[in-house]
């Protein structure tokens, strides 16, 4: 059980970095240079919605540091619009520019020509199958760091 509990978490990871390569291809391919791979999942991931840095970074696909960072290159490539919250002067809201919903755009396009292929090789069950065990997953891990938390 170790030695396959350890090629999970490897082959999850190596899985992540080969995505971003997907990704990072696909911008190539358009030539888009003034965004990233990790930028552009970001982009992806706000989509229609209005959001803080804060609940940006509570979703838990980004680190802290990284998203701020991210956000404010996003903001100066014209891929972001930030306005002040109207609530609390202090914290700032996130949205997608017209550039940034054009981006999104062909992203969607990327995912779509990439389910057209993986369908003819992968099933939808295989698919939901492999989707519940990884959230299987993340529960355990999320409650194992609750739990270390409440044992201090």
């Amino acid at each position: 059980m170790k030695q396959i509990y350890t090629e999970s978490i490897l082959l999850i990871e190596r899985l992540h970095r080969r995505f971003l390569d997907v990704v990072k291809a696909e911008l190539d391919r358009l030539k888009i240079d003034d965004v990233n791979n990790v930028q552009t999942l970001i982009l992806y991931n706000i989509s229609g919605e209005q959001l803080t840095i804060g609940e940006l970074t509570n979703r838990g696909y980004y680190l802290g540091s990284n998203v701020s960072y991210n956000v404010k290159k996003l903001v100066e490539n014209g891929y972001l619009a930030q306005e002040r919250a109207p609530h609390d002067k202090r914290s700032t809201r996130i949205k997608l520019s017209d550039k940034g919903l054009a981006l999104c755009k062909k992203i969607d396009e990327l995912y779509q020509r990439n389910i057209d292929v993986v369908s003819k090789q992968i099933t939808e069950p295989a698919l939901t199958g492999l989707n519940a065990t990884l959230s299987q997953l993340e529960r355990f891990w999320t409650d194992y760091i609750n739990n270390i938390h409440k044992v201090k």
